[in-house]
């Protein structure tokens, strides 16, 4: 039985190191392209663009219960 844990082990180890770098190469491709999109932004824009989607998202303030 510890030999087929270890075997599985193995291949799971030799999957893992094998398929890896081809599996987060797209990912890390997508997110330089996205930082170099931001860093083409404004802050200034950015700023902007974080206030009014926090002012749009923002939770309405309970109106108060009157007895």
């Amino acid at each position: 039985m510890l030999r087929y844990i270890a075997w599985a082990l193995a291949a799971l180890y030799l999957l893992t190191v094998g398929l890896w770098p081809a599996a987060i190469t797209p990912v890390t491709l997508t997110l330089a392209g996205l930082a170099a999109v931001i860093a083409t932004i404004p802050p200034s824009v950015l700023l902007l663009a974080a206030a009014v989607v926090w002012l749009k998202r923002k939770p309405a303030l309970a109106k108060p219960v009157t007895a």
